[in-house]
């Protein structure tokens, strides 16, 4: 069996890089939104490095990502890449893209130097975290495989996916897989293949889960990649100042009914913006909980499994240390359509009020974008948000959904991460404790919904 995977992957190697490079090679490596791998492709191999590899592209030279290569550093880092003679090393952030069809791949990444020790964060798209720090002894080489999700807007060839304007320079949407390096990076070698037998979480919801693109703010859709095993893929729809009739009227919805199967699950967490809908017809117990239902009932007929999340609290205390209600009704409007419908429901609101209340009112603001000005490039005034997470603050919240899930003893439960602790709310972690490293890309302005 060993040979026979051996023999395919010279195979397949071969039809990438060798003699059918003038059909499928790296020239012709460019996709647009309506490419796909040929049937006899499913693999890309890079190996960095001056010495010569008979497997895979070679990538001998920092090379800037262009289209035409269709790879490459990407966002202005090929400056800061050394090529050493089996890696490329680099102690500033730095971008690598594909440019690659809509699908799942599965990124097998090998690290680590014959020369120096490696300390080595990664995330991806959108800064969706994949490793956190991973240290690597000298003369050591591990590989670490992850699964991302790329995608497109296209749903058919009349119908497409509406994006706001902030959202078409951003990660989540330019056609190409990405990966970020930060720390003491060794890199030898990363491989992507194209998969399909994963469980897709699809993730419909506002700023508080969507893949925020860049520092200092962040979500807990982003994160919790960074718990499951290889045969789960996160697809996070979720989009800033959404509300349930945006995200359908955008055509997200339909972009996910569009792809989701027997088994996957989609996630669906409303409420911040949809409160601020008025009139006639509106409200938790109007068109909130009509949505709600629809957006179950779209799921169920796909074979699909609907988890309703109630909205995060935001962060407003009472005098006595208790922290406001400030979404209404809402919360029980979801936990009543959770109940007539039979469908599984993570009460953020009620787990994130117990967390916000066990930190206390001055220590809850590490895990939130408040920071005195000038914190980071052009920041002349203070950021003082009680609605949205900083790093910190995500990783907390998605430690909540996964406990949640466990709760539910929903069969996704034995694809958490078996070192991923259990979480106790009322025993937050510590601000103290989180170190990970910050991208480099900042934006001041407040996500959409606040």
């Amino acid at each position: 069996m060993i040979k026979c995977k051996a023999f395919l992957f010279v195979i397949l190697s071969i039809a990438i890089f060798g003699n059918f490079s003038t059909v499928y090679g790296f020239s012709n490596l460019k996709v647009d939104s309506k490419s796909k791998f040929p049937k006899s492709i499913t693999s890309l191999l890079f190996a960095f490095g001056t010495a010569e590899n008979p497997q895979g592209k070679l990538v001998s030279t920092p090379i800037a990502y262009n289209a035409a290569s269709g790879y490459g550093f990407d966002l202005n880092t090929a400056s800061n890449v050394k090529i050493n003679s089996n890696t490329f090393s680099s102690q500033k952030p730095t971008y690598f893209s594909v440019n690659v069809p809509e699908g799942n791949y599965q990124v097998e990444i090998t690290m680590g130097s014959l020369k120096n020790k490696s300390n080595i964060t990664i995330k991806t798209e959108s800064r969706r975290l994949l490793l956190n720090q991973f240290a690597i002894k000298k003369g050591k080489q591990i590989t670490r495989t992850f699964n991302v999700n790329v995608r497109n807007t296209k749903i058919d060839d009349k119908t497409s996916i509406v994006l706001k304007d902030r959202e078409k320079d951003i990660l989540d949407w330019d056609n190409k897989l990405t990966l970020e390096f930060l720390g003491d990076v060794s890199i030898q070698s990363i491989k992507i293949t194209a998969v399909e037998n994963l469980t897709v979480l699809y993730l419909a919801g506002d700023s508080t889960v969507t893949d925020q693109d860049v520092e200092p703010w962040a979500s807990w859709g982003q994160f919790i990649t960074n718990y499951f095993d290889d045969s789960v893929v996160v697809a996070n729809y979720a989009y800033s100042g959404s509300s349930l009739s945006s995200f359908k009227n955008s055509n997200r919805l339909q972009k996910i009914l569009s792809v989701i199967k027997k088994n996957d699950y989609l996630f669906v967490e409303f409420g911040h913006n949809d409160e601020k809908i008025k009139g006639e017809g509106n409200g938790a117990y109007g068109s909130y909980s009509d949505l709600l239902k629809e957006f179950i009932q779209a799921a169920k007929d796909k074979g699909a499994i609907p988890i309703l999340v109630t909205p995060t609290q935001r962060r407003f205390f009472n005098e006595n240390g208790t922290l406001k209600e400030t979404h209404g009704e809402f919360p029980d409007a979801m936990r009543a359509v959770a109940q007539k419908n039979n469908v599984s429901l993570i009460d953020i609101t009620k787990l994130t009020t117990t967390l916000y209340e066990a930190w206390g009112d001055e220590t809850s603001r590490k895990a939130f974008v408040q920071y005195p000005a000038n914190t980071f490039p052009g920041q002349e005034k203070a950021l003082d948000d009680n609605t949205h997470f900083n790093s910190f603050g995500a990783n907390e919240i998605a430690l909540c959904v996964l406990k949640g899930i466990r709760e539910l003893n929903l069969p996704l439960k034995n694809q958490i991460l078996k070192e991923t602790p259990a979480y106790d709310p009322k025993k937050p972690n510590s601000f103290s404790s989180w170190n990970l490293p910050m991208s480099d890309r900042f934006e001041i302005a407040k996500p959409d919904g606040n």
